[in-house]
């Protein structure tokens, strides 16, 4: 197990918040001296704040800056399919 003030801010993980529960995208908007506000990347994307002391099971791995501008193109292009598929109705 491991706490969120592992995290940094500005920084993309790759991270499992319990045992059986998928991998999920998120990324550290802002830090107060208790609390992390989260962004996440799942369907649909959310933010939320979580204490330093709140724990993950598994955080996977930190992006790097190359993956994560390989990251948004693909997310951007999905957001504009999605988009595109709604103008259409």
């Amino acid at each position: 197990m491991y706490a969120y003030e592992l995290l940094e801010t500005g920084c993309y993980y790759l991270v499992k918040e319990k045992e059986e529960s998928p991998v999920n995208l998120i990324r550290v908007a802002m830090e107060t001296d208790h609390c992390l506000f989260i962004e996440r990347f799942d369907h649909p994307a959310a933010t939320e704040w979580k204490l330093k002391k709140d724990l993950l099971h598994d955080i996977i791995e930190c992006l790097s800056d190359e993956k994560v501008k390989e990251w948004v193109e693909h997310f951007r292009n999905s957001q504009d399919a999605y988009y595109e598929e709604d103008d259409e109705e």
